[in-house]
């Protein structure tokens, strides 16, 4: 299997956190799992990217609404412009009907989780990064941190919208990539994980 981002994105970022928190309990290779399957429930912790054209079945639903609900936390990421959120958000509604998705400033807790977030960068693929190019795709020119709260406030689904966190871990050991953007995304990354496990 190979996508966007998959698996060397994985790899190179559980590797990392295999580096920097050595005595978390984690799978040593990236490990997909479909959101129909009870074994999902497994993992404290999902990451979804590309979901600007997502389109999930009715046990898929389901699946993610009860692992959500039972205490799992999902991290959305490389996802742009207003069609692709239109698509993501009508896709997560049906998932979590009723559940509002707020913005989340630089004052909430999973950006100093462990690293201190001054700002949300807009992290570039690897041809605009390269290049020094753009860092925008389509129509979405200001990155945001979204997230979905559960009745009880905790954060259960963060939402990256409008840059590309697996593309700076994917080209991180690649000298032409800059480092600004690979540093943040790692920074996020670790604080999605402490944060996810602490909470």
């Amino acid at each position: 299997m190979r996508a966007t981002d998959y698996p060397k994105a994985d790899q190179i970022f559980l590797s990392f956190i295999d580096r920097l928190l050595p005595n978390l309990d984690a799978y040593e290779r990236e490990h997909v799992v479909r959101l129909d399957d009870p074994e999902v429930r497994r993992f404290p912790f999902l990451y979804a990217l590309e979901v600007g054209s997502m389109s999930l079945s009715g046990p898929e639903i389901e699946g993610l609404r009860d692992y959500l609900l039972s205490g799992g936390f999902l991290v959305i990421d490389d996802f742009w412009g207003t069609r692709q959120w239109a698509t993501f958000e009508n896709e997560i509604k049906q998932v979590l009907p009723g559940y509002e998705i707020v913005d989340l400033t630089l004052d909430y807790p999973i950006f100093t989780a462990f690293h201190e977030i001054d700002e949300i960068v807009q992290v570039p693929n690897i041809n605009n990064g390269i290049r020094g190019g753009p860092t925008h795709q389509s129509d979405g020119y200001v990155p945001w941190g979204r997230g979905i709260h559960d009745e009880n406030g905790r954060l259960m689904v963060v939402i990256n919208w409008n840059t590309d966190l697996g593309d700076a871990w994917e080209w991180a050991d690649d000298p032409r990539y800059p480092l600004r953007y690979s540093t943040y995304a790692y920074e996020m990354g670790v604080n999605f994980i402490v944060y996810a496990m602490s909470h």
